[in-house]
């Protein structure tokens, strides 16, 4: 069975894609993937020819979706159309979309080869563990989700080949990312996983939370690096020291087996100075970690983080004194929150001196704890077509003075590096109508971040040349990342039909460009 994969360009990898077509090329299907916009998509449909297309993607993408299936379904009619990823699973409503055969809601290897293996034998659709199907009479046989797998290493090695040879951005990229678990133990109220162990799968920390071998994280980046470019190492897990017998094992003999400079994100409140004692030794140039809000009440009863300030600031304290890159995550325009609350989030970065403060606009994502207390309160979008596809733009969530907090976002980075400009952002944040030039100022110091920790890999890799120079690296970046989307913000989304003329507006809307990395 040919199984198709279609996604927008996404800032990095797709791994869940990757892990799905691993599964699926192991139980002797093909697969292959196209990113949208394509200007040759119909050609491409019709020499491939699958029996399968799927689509994963985050709530806000769901609309761009459906347009984008009937677009594929005109071409090829026949064809059985997938939606899987965090929006279905907890949004299964979705399957009844025009066009939609099914969704997987959940981990999705096993359960995608037993639906691969059914449509491919014209078996029964409707009794997959995981799979919602839509049959010929548009009756939904609900199945239940089966259970989590324990081992996450029979998964293997996700298929990096599907996605690098669909995109020459992804596999000439020398940085790459790995992730070492599945699951996360907290509970963070605006986060998926407290819905997805809670509420779907319904199970305990010590069954949702598995993580591979060290063994098996460093034989995964040996393979990578034998095949292709890579210079760095982006760990995506939650919280990389969760487990201290791991972090140790891992900080021996990572620089040893593989040495190459890796960045991570850390729990506080699970910090301590052996941990970036240890990320040092092996090579941890760029340390995250969450502060999220400077204000406890905000931090801890409305996100529950279970951190308090001072586990923050010891944190990022033992960070900066071993010469790691500090990074911070924080959440702007939480519900009841005051424009001064998130004015405090700006000044608890720039006492720890953050290198590189990275910020988004908190969404209700459906199911989590955050959507329940947006809703009573209020203040939550009334429908999933008026979600914003992209976290880091605008808020979903009905504040007063809303521009304020989408105007503070956008200067949070700069004036977290140049505080001196707090008195200009105060004023300048009231400003409605100047929110365009604000994004475009954020993007590109965005873009010069990534420039500032590029060099801190270069000089780990002992790596020189042109490309390394800062000026030479920002403008590539800049031109690569983000011109169609430096376009389509400032002259409109009109701006998204150079390059794609077979796709043009047959979407039902035009949220398909990347968006810049932050």
């Amino acid at each position: 069975m040919r199984v198709l994969f279609v996604s927008p360009y996404l800032a990095q990898e797709p791994l869940g894609v990757m892990y799905l077509s691993g599964a699926l090329k192991a139980a002797g299907h093909d697969t292959k993937m196209i990113f949208v916009p394509d200007p040759d998509l119909e050609d491409k449909l019709r020499e491939y020819d699958p029996g399968i297309v799927c689509y994963s993607f985050t709530t806000g993408m769901q609309t761009t979706t459906v347009g984008l299936n009937q677009k594929i379904k005109s071409i090829l009619p026949n064809i059985k159309a997938i939606g899987g990823g965090a929006h279905v699973t907890v949004v299964p409503e979705f399957i009844h979309e025009e066009g939609i055969d099914a969704i997987c809601r959940g981990e999705g290897e096993a359960a995608m080869v037993d639906f691969a293996n059914a449509v491919e034998a014209g078996g029964d659709l409707t009794k997959i563990p995981n799979i919602w199907f839509k049959d010929e009479t548009g009756k939904v046989h609900q199945n239940e989700p089966r259970a989590l797998v324990p081992d996450i290493e029979v998964f293997g090695w996700c298929d990096r080949e599907i996605v690098y040879d669909a995109a020459d951005f992804y596999k000439n990229s020398e940085r790459k990312v790995i992730k070492t678990d599945r699951g996360c133990p907290m509970n963070c109220s605006f986060c998926f996983h407290h819905a997805w162990k809670k509420k779907v799968y319904n199970v305990t920390n010590n069954e949702y939370v598995r993580r591979r071998t060290v063994d098996h994280v460093i034989q995964e980046a040996l393979r990578i690096k034998e095949k292709y470019p890579l210079t760095f190492v982006h760990f995506l897990d939650d919280i990389f020291n969760i487990n201290n017998k791991w972090l140790a094992e891992f900080a021996e003999r990572w620089p040893k087996e593989v040495g190459l400079p890796f960045d991570a994100i850390l729990m506080a409140n699970m910090v301590s100075e052996k941990h970036i004692k240890l990320l040092k030794e092996a090579g941890c140039v760029y340390a995250r970690i969450a502060f999220e809000a400077a204000n406890d009440h905000m931090r801890n009863a409305v996100m529950k983080k279970n951190t308090t300030r001072a586990q923050l600031i010891r944190a990022a304290g033992f960070i900066k004194q071993y010469g790691i890159r500090l990074g911070s995550l924080n959440m702007m325009g939480g519900p009841g929150t005051s424009i001064e609350d998130d004015i405090e989030t700006v000044k608890l970065n720039i006492e720890c001196n953050v290198d590189h403060p990275l910020a988004s606009l908190l969404q209700p994502y459906p199911m989590t704890d955050i959507n329940d207390m947006t809703r009573e309160m209020g203040l939550a979008t009334d429908t999933w077509e008026e979600f914003p596809s992209l976290f880091n733009r605008t808020t979903s969530i009905a504040l007063p003075n809303r521009h304020y907090f989408e105007n503070l976002h956008k200067w949070f980075p700069v004036v977290v590096r140049h505080p001196s400009l707090m008195p200009v952002m105060r004023k300048a944040i009231k400003v409605k109508w100047l929110s365009k030039a604000y994004l475009v100022m954020y993007m590109l110091y965005s873009e010069w971040l990534v420039t500032e920790q590029n060099r801190l890999y270069y000089k780990a890799a002992g790596k020189s040349g042109i490309k390394t120079f800062a000026p030479i690296d920002f403008t590539h970046r800049v031109i690569t990342k983000g011109t169609i989307r430096l376009f389509t913000t400032i002259f409109g989304r009109n701006a998204q039909k150079v390059g794609m003329r077979s796709l043009k507006m047959s979407l039902n809307d035009e949220r398909v460009m990347n968006h810049m990395e932050d």
